[in-house]
């Protein structure tokens, strides 16, 4: 390899050692998802993490996730190490809440029957304690050995997919609920802190009976409806992964549906003057929805504040190449209007966007304008498995990935971006092929160094990883300084995985020359149904995709859905609810940047809009 000075790239300097200093992410989060034993009587290896809860304690976060053995914390949201704890009585945790209160920081799994709550002052060591350790019976439930026998006014096993919180008089609910036949439950918890809790024992009680406090109704809310895109009107869909806010007096609980395998997973709120209701559902439902690009699915998550008072709400992304629940976590910008109407951004929501190290101001936004340069460009590899050829880590799909011949350092991908461009951060996803990896082991690191060239003959170093000590997953690499090239690639060091298979070697940056045209939005058509609605618009010469965003007000026009260029230019929404008016536009964009918006249309509740 010819090594000449950056500058030669248009760049002062690379990316060196895992731990840049960077100050934009993209999703999937880049932590070191944990291989677990799921699946290990099938022969399925794969690495996976959902159901993200979130919480600020101290001067750091803290992030919990299903099956991970552990947890990871944070000072700033995008560098995250990993923790094991001292005391772990869990067999691995599914689907945790998380409760900051009295100072302390606690932690609860989801259960069919009594289990430990767990609690720690000092969580960036891994120290924990029991507050108690079983949890008191739910009122009313059934034992996991008779939960298909449920007779009237008798409740589940749980609580499954818990949520816990503390209102400002300091009283303590918990929310729980996973299931295609029953609500989401609440009850009141007496969690005695101070000198009241005087003992394993005495800590905690349920201080109220269990209630049902929301269940689905998705013969009025289209995207209630289970199956890819909301298309499959049989299945009964899931509700589950219930998570509590209060803002300016009013209560939100947040909720999963219809399904965590699917692309259109999303999150639903309903909203209160109490902590236990009447809840009723908010009319823009859902309020997290991503069903379209690289990572799809934004359901089973949290909602949290920053330092800086900025509200922000993570979710679970599919995978499902290896088994049907890989998954990963994505975290998005969101917030409350000043009427109350809560929201989350998920428009490019897996490209990269800064993280603020101020509060945001109304309507300033995150996305870094950084286009994606790798969408179907030429690829090359130094091997390749007939099956698994180079070309599949340009199309956008993590189901699909280049596996080589062989996992040997020196293995090399790349891509040709068919021109000069200014390249400003690479996200190299890893696929789980065959990787034959269970739990946790010392050399599950991901090591590798990124190389750029404007001729394809002479190349500098972009970024080393190769001494890197922990996995990498969805590694994002943002260079210290953009570099002008035409030419990036990935040359191999090592992966914890039996193979090598990348999914998608995603670049990003800006192209020269003006941004696209806006689309013209020829139609947009409620249906027969009025959960569906068709929206048609006219190609845009050189555009890479299209964003078709909706929502109750040409300011509101909150929910997204990314479609690329060779996709056709209309697109049947099957995520509307009945009876509720919406407004609708397109947007265009490429390797330069993005459109304007075309002309906002509406999609009325009880009429079809006519072109």
């Amino acid at each position: 390899m010819a090594v000449f000075c950056c500058a030669a790239l248009g760049a002062t300097g690379g990316a060196h050692g895992g731990e840049a200093p960077a100050h934009t992410w993209a999703n999937p989060v880049d932590v070191d998802y944990r291989y677990n034993f799921e699946q290990m009587n099938e022969g399925t290896s794969y690495r996976t993490g959902a159901d993200p809860a979130v919480v600020r304690y101290g001067d750091a976060y803290y992030l919990f996730m299903t099956l991970a053995d552990g947890y990871w914390r944070s000072t700033d949201l995008l560098h995250w190490a990993f923790i094991k704890p001292d005391r772990w009585p869990f067999d691995s945790e599914v689907a945790p809440a998380t409760l900051v209160a009295d100072g302390k920081l606690f932690l609860m799994q989801s259960a069919t029957e009594p289990r430990p709550l767990l609690v720690s002052t000092d969580p960036a060591r891994g120290h924990w304690s029991f507050w108690t350790r079983l949890l008191p019976p739910v009122p009313g439930a059934v034992s996991s050995a008779t939960e298909w026998a449920i007779k009237p006014g008798q409740l589940p096993p749980g609580p499954w997919d818990p949520g816990l919180f503390q209102d400002d008089d300091g009283k303590v609910y918990l929310y729980w609920g996973s299931s295609n036949v029953y609500p989401l439950y609440g009850a009141q918890l007496d969690m005695k802190f101070g000198d009241a809790a005087e003992g394993e024992g005495k800590r905690l009680a349920f201080a109220s009976q269990p209630q049902p406090l929301l269940a689905l109704t998705p013969a009025e809310h289209g995207w209630q409806r289970f199956g890819q895109d909301h298309t499959d009107n049989r299945t009964t869909p899931f509700l589950e992964g219930a998570w509590m806010n209060r803002h300016a007096n009013r209560y939100y609980l947040q909720y999963a549906a219809p399904g965590t395998e699917y692309n259109a997973y999303g999150t639903g709120v309903a909203i209160g003057d109490s902590p236990l209701g009447p809840f009723h559902d908010a009319p823009y439902n859902p309020i997290g929805e991503k069903p379209g690009g690289f990572v799809t699915g934004v359901g089973h998550g949290s909602t949290f504040e920053d330092a800086y008072g900025n509200v922000w709400n993570t979710g679970t992304s599919w995978i499902g190449a290896n088994w049907t629940f890989e998954r990963r976590i994505g975290l998005y910008p969101a917030g409350f209007h000043a009427d109350g109407q809560m929201w989350v951004d998920t428009r490019f929501g897996d490209f990269p966007h800064r993280m603020p190290d101020h509060a945001l101001k109304d309507g300033e936004d995150t996305f870094t304008g950084w286009m994606l340069l790798s969408y179907r460009k030429k690829a090359t590899a130094s091997s390749s498995l007939p099956a698994h050829p180079a070309s599949a880590v340009t199309d956008e799909n993590p189901r699909s990935f280049w596996v080589a011949a062989s996992n040997a350092p020196g293995q090399t991908l790349t891509l040709d971006l068919g021109g000069e461009r200014t390249v400003r951060a690479v996200q190299v996803n890893f696929a789980d092929y065959q990787s034959g990896r269970y739990g946790d082991a010392p050399d599950i690191v991901t090591q590798f160094t990124l190389e750029g060239s404007r001729d394809g003959a002479q190349w500098a170093q972009l970024a080393d990883l190769s001494h890197e000590t922990r996995d990498r997953p969805n590694a994002y690499i943002e260079l210290e300084q953009p570099a002008r090239l035409r030419y990036v690639r990935y040359v191999h060091g090592h992966v914890g995985a039996h193979t090598l298979a990348i999914a998608d070697l995603r670049v990003f940056g800006n192209a020269d020359g003006p941004r696209p045209a806006p689309p013209t939005l020829v139609s947009a058509t409620r249906l027969g149904d009025t959960r569906d609605a068709e929206i048609a618009w006219t190609p845009v010469p050189g555009a890479v995709g299209y964003n078709v965003r909706w929502g109750l007000a040409a300011d509101r026009l909150h929910a997204t859905y990314q479609r690329f260029a060779d996709q056709p230019t209309h697109l049947v929404l099957h995520s509307l609810n009945k009876g509720v008016n919406y407004v609708v536009a397109v947007e265009a964009f490429d390797e330069h940047g993005v459109s304007t918006l075309s002309a906002v249309r509406p999609l009325p509740a009880n009429a079809k809009a006519q072109p």
